[in-house]
């Protein structure tokens, strides 16, 4: 969409002309270039693997190329998604339509089989399916959800797509008791999506607006601060966003490290771990060395060791901070 015109919040627009000054003109390029993003999926290992769904790409005709820092991820071109939905592994739950960016999170938080872990806002399913895919099922998972519709949509999905045994609850995470503790918390927060913005969206300035930042923000800072104290010592945790605004990420991260001191960031930029670190579980490692490399489109921050994603043709702008508790 060479010349398309880009439209943005008043708030992007003061985030770009503050801070992210430096960053002002690539996040721009980029969603220009999300406008023509294709369709990416990830092959559901709970039920295929990523080879039997190239197969049957291949017999349908669907052009489709690998990822680099993920096996089961493919990226789809020529295709939109009505295409794939006719498909029987899109209808009998061997694949599921992601974005790039939205699979970093379970990667990042690289989930151990038999540990209890926490997806705080879980619906639609698809990184609670994915974290359940990553370690083949056979971890105590437990997905909340506070309203009816989502938590219906989240069973659903995980029905269609194999997942047994997830622990389902339909109440709101900010306020679970602490009688519950975890191994590892997934915290992809509520946010205003500004890194989901492409050009030629013209309704995005009245849909992310200072009001719905104010809203997000203060949800935030309840999910962290309620998945840090009921986050096991040596537990980790991901906090997610598909935000580019740093009140929704690095602020609150720091934030909330100030209050819960026996935290800690683990880095996700490819710099060396501390020796006081263990070293980093495989899809994390491969998330860090994509980053590293440049295969991520990493936008600058002010909180070392956390990831900020430019929005780009193949990534949504989107936010990932790993915490060590202990």
């Amino acid at each position: 969409m060479e010349g398309a015109t880009v439209v943005l919040p008043d708030i992007v627009e003061e985030a770009l002309r503050g801070g992210m000054q430096d960053v002002a003109e690539r996040v721009r390029e980029g969603v220009v270039a999300a406008a023509a993003r294709p369709v990416t999926l990830r092959a559901n290992a709970l039920k295929a693997t990523v080879a039997e769904v190239a197969e049957e790409l291949d017999r349908a005709g669907i052009a489709h190329e690998g990822v680099p820092f993920y096996e089961d991820a493919l990226i789809v071109e020529g295709a939109r998604e009505r295409a794939l939905w006719e498909l029987p592994a899109y209808r009998e739950g061997r694949i599921y339509l992601q974005s790039l960016s939205s699979m970093l999170p379970p990667l990042a938080l690289a989930p151990v089989p038999g540990a209890d872990i926490l997806d705080m806002c879980a619906a639609p399913g698809g990184k609670t399916s994915q974290l359940a895919a990553l370690t083949r099922g056979r971890a105590h998972i437990t997905a909340c959800e506070l309203h009816a519709p989502r938590a219906e949509k989240l069973a659903f999905n995980l029905e269609k797509l194999g997942v047994r045994g997830v622990n389902v609850m339909r109440v709101d995470a900010r306020r679970l008791d602490d009688f519950f503790s975890f191994d590892q918390i997934l915290v992809d927060a509520p946010c205003t999506g500004s890194g989901t913005l492409r050009a030629g969206d013209e309704r995005a300035a009245a849909r992310i607006t200072p009001q719905l930042l104010k809203k997000t923000t203060r949800s935030q800072q309840a999910l962290l601060d309620r998945a840090l104290t009921i986050l096991k010592p040596g537990g980790t945790l991901v906090y997610s966003t598909c935000s580019i605004l740093p009140q929704e990420n690095e602020g609150q991260v720091r934030r909330a490290l100030a209050r819960h001191r026996d935290c800690r960031i683990i880095p996700l930029d490819g710099t060396p771990l501390p020796d006081s670190v263990p070293a980093l579980a495989p899809t994390a490692a491969a998330v860090a060395q994509a980053a590293g490399t440049g295969v991520l489109p990493v936008l600058g921050n002010d909180l070392s060791g956390t990831l900020t994603i430019c929005p780009t043709r193949l990534f949504e702008g989107f936010y990932l901070a790993l915490i060590r508790k202990g």
